[in-house]
């Protein structure tokens, strides 16, 4: 037994019950750190799962409740960090079962030279993981938590009320545990939903007479497409010394590293333009048109094969935020969101996982502050995702806000940056101009983007870091001293379809 688990098990006590609904990555991170702060856990997934014998076999379940496992995704450095620090079993788990380690530091641009680490540096460390093997590890995991049990092939269709607290006048509802599909109940002392961006949460709290949940929700303007291969036998990666994604304004791309020598190809199209999206829904068309990209070409140059027949889609994709508090004032208690049951942003930018892990961090330490006051442990939780995570929902809000502009404007055929002098314009313009080339130029820039990217600090970090700026607007300044930078695609969505179209 690892030290972790021997330092779990001497301060387990089951003082209160924890049902968790739903079995995905929030649910098994809710699992393992409930049951790791002493608490028993009883995990309600609706599909029915079987567990697989092997990364591959992990692969090819059947997750229909799930539908994003077998798109590409990332885990963060902030996630790796907590896994490090607090499941230091899991994580050798996951190194054993062939994930593996992307070090900053390993694969530096050529042209930064006089490279050093620096301490803070042990921090930015991603895993190239798939989605499918990430969550089977997490199972495993839980399943040996002595702590938690799985009911699995039956769904929630609602939650259990016999009381109400009061709360300034206010009638609060309180759960006591869920409602099955069959009609059974299932009690518990806290119940944790974590079920996904279409959660049903909002539904089932009117039906037991709770106010109404706000919602604030933006289109991220992208629909996702992804596939997966494996490299050949004997067949090397190539170097990720460039980049590993690009934006051409029509198209966005992204190349995602897996587990067991497997990697995924994302291509996000914008909503609107449904003759690109056709298009690439087809294996063949998708890789050839991964070839035309820069980040992803040379993963596609024949080194690798295709491990699925199809194309997967996920359209419908939205930023969203729900609020469970709404004035100081929960609106009901015993019961709490986590991951994209309560916050959910743009997939594109890999957040989910972690954020799934976060929040569920967060809940169980509120829990544990604010054991006996039910009305302050949401209070306390809500106000720990609006300083630690809500300012990611915004920076994506922003972001896709800019990104629809973009791509609409390309769609009719229009310069998307208009007139040059409008504070728009300069900042594309900086970003093409400064920022990307510094990042290939300045191991500060790299590095601090690098941060940012892993959820490290603050969205806005960057921006306020004088040197950081300084630097990339060094280099923007120095704009016509140089050649134009490389593109990432074809110039315009034109030329692409010209070529996929032949």
């Amino acid at each position: 037994m690892c030290p972790a688990r021997r330092y779990c098990a001497s301060r387990r006590v089951f003082s209160v019950h924890v049902v968790v609904v739903g079995g995905g990555v929030s649910g098994l991170g809710s699992a393992l750190v409930f049951a790791r702060h002493g608490h028993r856990v009883t995990v309600i997934e609706r599909d029915d799962t079987p567990m697989p014998s092997s990364a591959d076999e992990a692969f090819d379940w059947d997750r229909r409740g799930a539908p994003q496992v077998r798109h590409s995704h990332a885990f963060l450095a902030r996630l790796v960090g907590t896994l490090r620090r607090d499941y230091p079993d899991v994580y050798a788990e996951l190194l054993r079962e062939g994930a593996t380690e992307m070090r900053f530091g390993d694969d530096i641009p050529p042209a930064i030279t006089n490279f050093e680490l620096l301490p803070d540096d042990a921090d930015l460390v991603m895993l190239a993981c798939r989605r499918t093997t990430f969550e089977w590890v997490l199972r495993r995991a839980a399943i040996a938590e002595g702590a938690v049990t799985f009911r699995t092939g039956l769904g929630v269709n609602g939650l259990a009320v016999n009381k109400h607290l009061t709360d300034g006048g206010s009638a609060i509802p309180h759960v006591t545990g869920v409602r099955l599909a069959d009609g059974s109940e299932v009690a518990s002392d806290f119940t944790v939903v974590a079920t996904g961006r279409r959660s049903g949460l909002s539904e089932w709290l009117t039906e037991i007479g709770a106010a109404p949940v706000p919602e604030d929700s933006d289109e991220t303007g992208i629909v996702y497409l992804s596939r997966f291969y494996r490299l050949r036998d004997g067949e090397s990666p190539p170097p990720r010394s460039g980049p590993i994604g690009g934006d051409v304004g029509y198209l966005k791309y992204g190349v995602f590293v897996g587990d067991n020598r497997t990697f995924s190809v994302t291509l996000a199209t914008p909503t609107a333009d449904e003759e690109l999206r056709k298009l690439v829904t087809e294996p063949t068309i998708f890789d050839a048109c991964a070839q035309q990209l820069v980040a992803t070409a040379q993963w596609l140059d024949g080194r690798a094969v295709a491990l699925t027949d199809e194309v997967y889609m996920m359209a419908g994709l939205i930023n969203r935020w729900r609020q469970h508090v709404v004035d100081g004032i929960p609106v009901a208690t015993g019961v709490a969101p986590v991951g994209d049951a309560v916050l959910c942003t743009n997939p594109l930018y890999g957040r989910g996982c972690c954020t799934g892990f976060w929040s569920a961090h967060l809940l169980a330490d509120a829990i544990a502050a604010h054991a006996n006051d039910p009305v302050g442990l949401l209070v306390a939780y809500d106000a720990a995702l609006r300083a630690e995570i809500m300012p990611w929902y915004k920076s994506s809000v922003d972001q896709d806000k800019e990104a629809r502009r973009v791509a609409a404007a390309l769609l009719a055929g229009e310069d998307p940056d208009g007139d040059p002098n409008e504070p728009r314009a300069f900042i594309r313009s900086v970003l093409r101009d400064g920022l990307l080339p510094a990042m290939r130029r300045d191991a500060i820039v790299l590095r601090a983007f690098f941060r940012t990217f892993n959820l490290l600090c603050a969205p806005d970090a960057m921006v306020k870091d004088a040197d950081v700026y300084g630097r990339v607007f060094a280099v923007w300044q120095d704009r016509a001293n140089r050649p134009p930078e490389p593109p990432l695609g074809p110039a315009t969505r034109a030329d692409l379809l010209a070529i996929l179209q032949s």
